[in-house]
């Protein structure tokens, strides 16, 4: 089994510590993004890795090689442009010939991810999703009314519990029939293409051990944390 990484994304939101440094080398206390996914892979069984890579992919190139300093093996799939989630996805397809795992390059992970395979097998499904509990509040109150305007309800900031997408997925290698080459696609886009034409997407529900890296202020306190621990 291979896991692609996908990590050729601008980082924008991290920006200006992205302008000379794709997001995924941004250092994580002594090693970069990259490395703490790999090594999570790796812990889980899966040693074959493709890298999707294209901003200042030179950077990865040369620090991970072809991962044999790592226990692992890389191969690379470049793009010239950036593609999106799902487009960036496609330019591993020449690597790919049975079930696979695929995250993003700028989420930490740290859930059982045998287990998420062996229940994506299980159930036979095209792509398995990993999904977390996410609670968000209103910040206003919200008002229950009828169709003629009488007020039913008033429910002062409510709290909202979603399941969000954590970016980590099994798929079977068909799964990428649904992504057009070379235009960027998103994995929304790929997904509800799938279940349109009645393929099944399954789910897992993970309660912890997701972390997304998607903002400098987030970036920079996980950084601290993890600067403090290795100092330990």
């Amino acid at each position: 089994m291979k896991a692609v990484i996908l990590a050729g994304g601008l980082g924008t939101r991290l920006r200006p510590l992205t302008n000379k440094k794709p997001k995924p080398m941004l250092p994580l206390g002594k090693k970069p993004v990259l490395e703490h996914i790999i090594k999570w892979i790796k812990k889980n069984g899966v040693k074959d890795i493709v890298l999707c890579v294209s901003y200042l992919h030179e950077t990865i190139e040369k620090y991970f090689e072809d991962g044999s300093k790592f226990g692992v093996k890389i191969e690379y799939a470049i793009s010239d442009k950036p593609l999106g989630d799902a487009g960036q996805l496609k330019t591993a397809q020449k690597f790919i010939d049975d079930t696979f795992v695929c995250v993003y390059g700028d989420t930490l992970f740290d859930f059982n991810l045998r287990k998420m395979i062996t229940a994506h097998k299980k159930k036979k499904s095209l792509a398995t999703m990993s999904l977390c509990e996410h609670k968000t509040s209103i910040r206003y109150g919200v008002i229950d009314t009828k169709s003629n305007g009488k007020v039913l309800a008033w429910n002062e900031k409510p709290e909202i519990k979603s399941k969000i997408n954590m970016g980590c997925y099994v798929m079977e290698p068909s799964m990428l029939n649904f992504i057009p080459k070379g235009k960027k696609y998103g994995m929304n886009y790929a997904i509800k293409k799938a279940m349109s034409k009645r393929k099944t997407v399954n789910s897992i529900l993970v309660k912890k051990g997701f972390i997304d890296i998607g903002d400098k202020k987030t970036y920079e306190e996980l950084n601290v944390k993890y600067r403090k621990r290795d100092k330990i």
